[in-house]
């Protein structure tokens, strides 16, 4: 066979396996064409987007003053983006990003065949795929594209990149193209909020708007696009500087002067210190601050705390798309302006907080539930406060001020305040305790070993007749009701929570004691009355969606404690021991609580005049011990008057409203509340103590009797016993009074019933009583754990 014909053969068949190949090739690439432009996201979404970035959720007070705004997010991520037009950026800026980005933006229809071509060659030679080389290729990239990529570069996202491009070309006209694409692109980490957007890096890196950048900064900004981690080296920056005002003087958009001008301006970036001689070289370049350039993430006039709450229940109630897109929104709040000040004007006053404590404070209304004012920091001076809210955010162990809760709730079972409780020491079986028994002290071990009312155990907060209390009552019933006004419980906390082992935010107590001033109604805090999107929308007003208040004690249960905590701050002089007398000021009724939890770690006070409830909580930001000589009556009750006495300046003078049912009588101990006289229920309103005592439910955990198991600890005896009367159960004691209890063999005298027990007139003993009375045995119903 001849030369001839293997070569003719051999070009026969390379042509049949080009021909093979293309076709193969074309069959994939309109497999996969057909594929990318199904997964292609809609173009004209980029107008909806360019709206979007724009959108601004500006917050008014009650009077309608301006409060600020919220700055958009990207995730979870703030930005700091403000939208400019053209005429709002220096043609410098302009030409800059133009010469340095994409020189033939005016003559491409968003593909440009030189970079096509280098993209090609890159492909066919292995290498990895750049970016676009396109303005309109690279808004695509970092909008469209930007949540399916994440910046990954892919062939399939280049290949959709071009195709979304020449749509967008010829869509949009260029100058809407660069305008966008000036309020997208991504120029760095400013601290809070991430930087996007030539109005954002003008304020970032000069302190200045886009429309007076010069030709220097606006070159400096331009070189910091394809990497803004540019900031950290200048020296570096510098000479990228150089060649970019080059390329402008060769395209023509300025001249030979303006770049000599230029590249003699001492340029100064945020942050740096730069030197210069004469030339415009760098002599020396050094990074002083890298938090000079930081941006604010919440733009706010005042009360920033309040506007983070304000920001967190707009997302609950209508989601971050609505919240930081469509066009923003116009919100009007619950802050009075003059309350506001009053509680800032409190905190910087604050001087007698222990070493290393700041505050949290808040002034809501009773009878709405609006948060009026809140402060989250001790403000000191002009400084701006920490982002961290302690009167909302800040979950702290309340101490006392929870006692006049549990009291009131002992009232609506159907005590009164001449109820009496022993004040000696008393221990409780507890697994997980010392020595398996829970044994609460009073404040400083002080006890009186003697039995009085709860009016006067209150005043003095005294400890073991509060736990005694808890336990007559059961702490479900006690949990119960608390939980109805807003205030979560743990149930393995046990009796521990009666003094106070609960945490909870002084917003939430404060919202806990308006039920005491506005007849026994709980609302939750709020912040919003209105809401409207940008073109006047109604979204949400509160007046068309009133909000009802959930009852939790009746009118005249409500002014009983109420009454309870007016005596709080009236009973005792500071010299008999008086707790809040610090609260009191001019002609206003005042009723109040203090609070101190173990270390001590919190110091409060909670209280209401006629007008308002607000709370006042004072500690370390991240926790600890404070000195044991500050005391919550001495720190908070002050800042809590300053604050009260400022917000109600001007207010017409108003007492508390009295509802009908109430009766006084003098106080049965005048010794020790000498001239106090007590409100108790009118014997017709018995009906308005209506909370049913349930019985204690078992402990999270199945209880173990360890400590006095009868094979280890033949001395004790388990008894049944009434629990209103801490003595042994009779026939007569109905089945809901009796409990179980482990006791010493040498203490059981102490729990004898009377000798012979008689039944009321025409009563029959209680068949199930008798069962129970002779003696019920298995397992016991424990306190659970609690820590002192």
């Amino acid at each position: 066979m001849g030369a001839g014909v293997i070569v003719l053969r051999f070009l026969k068949f390379l042509t049949s396996f080009v021909v093979a190949a293309l076709v193969a090739a074309l069959g994939v690439a309109a497999t996969y064409g057909l594929k990318w432009a199904r997964e292609l996201p809609d173009y004209r979404e980029l107008d909806n987007l360019t709206r979007s970035l724009g959108s601004e959720t500006k917050i008014f007070a009650r009077d309608g003053a301006p409060l600020g705004s919220l700055i958009p997010k990207v995730g979870d991520q703030a930005i700091s983006r403000t939208i400019v037009t053209l005429d709002e950026i220096s043609p410098f800026m302009l030409g800059a990003l133009i010469s340095n980005e994409d020189r033939r933006f005016f003559e491409h229809y968003g593909l440009d065949p030189y970079g096509l071509g280098r993209q090609f060659q890159r492909m066919a030679r292995g290498d990895s795929v750049q970016g676009g080389s396109t303005l309109t290729n690279q808004l695509v990239k970092n909008t469209l594209l930007l949540d399916e990529y994440q910046q990954a570069r892919t062939p399939d996202r280049k290949f959709k990149e071009w195709i979304l491009s020449v749509q967008v070309e010829r869509s949009f006209t260029k100058a809407e193209i660069l305008q966008t694409y000036l309020n997208t692109i991504y120029w760095g980490d400013g601290g809070p909020v991430e930087l996007y957007g030539i109005y954002s890096a003008a304020q970032a890196y000069f302190r200045t708007t886009p429309k007076d950048l010069t030709l220097a900064q606006a070159a400096y900004l331009t070189i910091l696009v394809p990497n803004a981690s540019r900031y950290f080296q200048y020296e570096q920056v510098r000479p990228l500087m150089r060649v970019l005002l080059s390329r402008m003087v060769e395209d023509g958009w300025i001249t030979q002067a303006q770049m000599d001008a230029a590249w003699r301006e001492k340029v100064q970036p945020r942050g740096w210190q730069v030197t210069y001689d004469e030339t415009g070289n760098v002599k020396t370049a050094k990074l002083v601050d890298r938090t000079a350039k930081e941006l604010k993430a919440v733009v706010t006039t005042r009360a920033p705390h309040f506007t983070q709450q304000v920001e967190q229940e707009l997302v609950r109630r209508f989601g971050r798309d609505v919240v930081y897109g469509s066009g923003g929104l116009r919100v009007y709040t619950t802050l009075d302006p003059k309350v506001q000040t009053a509680v800032e004007t409190a905190s910087r006053e604050a001087t007698g907080l222990p070493p290393g404590a700041t505050l949290g404070a808040t002034i809501i209304n009773p009878y709405t539930g609006e948060v009026l004012g809140m402060i989250g920091q001790k403000l000191r001076g002009t400084e701006p406060p920490a982002a961290w809210n302690n009167a909302a955010q800040g979950q702290r162990q309340i101490g006392s001020t929870i006692k006049p809760l549990l009291y009131t709730t002992a009232l609506s079972t159907g005590l009164d305040q001449t109820h009496r409780e022993e004040d000696r020491p008393v221990s409780f079986p507890c697994t997980g305790c010392k020595n398996g028994v829970y044994e609460p002290k009073n404040f400083e071990g002080a006890t009186t070993y003697r039995d009085m009312t709860i009016r006067e155990a209150l005043d003095r907060s005294l400890n073991l007749v509060t736990v005694r209390l808890a336990d007559r009552i059961g702490l479900q019933t006690f949990f119960g009701k608390i939980r109805e006004l807003g205030i979560q419980t743990n149930d393995g906390t046990g009796l521990a929570a009666a003094l106070g082992a609960v945490e909870t935010t002084p917003v939430k107590m404060a919202a806990a004691y308006a039920p005491f001033v506005n007849g026994g109604l709980y609302r939750a805090p709020r912040y919003i009355t209105r809401v409207t999107d940008a073109r006047g929308a109604v979204l949400f007003d509160v007046n068309s969606q009133p909000i009802q208040g959930k009852r939790v004690w009746t009118p005249q249960i409500a002014w009983l404690g109420l009454d309870m905590i007016r005596g709080v701050v009236n009973d005792l002089t500071e010299r008999q021991g008086g707790l809040a007398s610090r609260a009191k000021f001019g002609d206003w009724p005042v009723a109040g609580k203090t609070g101190t939890s173990n270390g001590p770690k919190d110091f409060w006070f909670v209280g209401t005049t006629p007008l308002y409830t607000g709370a006042v909580w004072v500690g370390k930001q991240q926790g600890g011990d404070m000195p044991i000589y500050y005391y919550s009556g001495y720190v908070n009750a002050p800042v809590w008057r300053r604050m009260m006495e400022l917000a109600h300046q001007g207010q017409a003078l108003r007492q508390f409203s009295e509802p009908p049912g109430v009766q006084y009588v003098d106080a049965p101990d005048q010794q020790f509340l000498p001239n106090v006289k007590l409100a108790v229920l009118d014997p017709k309103y018995r009906d308005a103590a209506n909370t049913e005592v349930q019985a204690d439910a078992p402990p999270p955990t199945p209880y173990r009797e360890t400590t006095f198991r009868p094979s280890t600890d033949p001395d004790t005896l388990l008894v049944s016993l009434d629990r209103t009367t801490d003595r042994l159960a009779t026939e007569f004691t109905p089945p809901q009074n009796i409990v179980q209890r482990r006791v010493r063999l040498e203490d059981l005298p102490g729990y004898a019933p009377d000798e012979n027990p008689a039944p009321l007139k025409d009563e029959q003993p209680d068949p199930e009583a008798v069962k129970a009375a002779k003696g019920v045995t298995g397992t016991t119903q424990s306190v659970p754990p609690a820590a002192p």
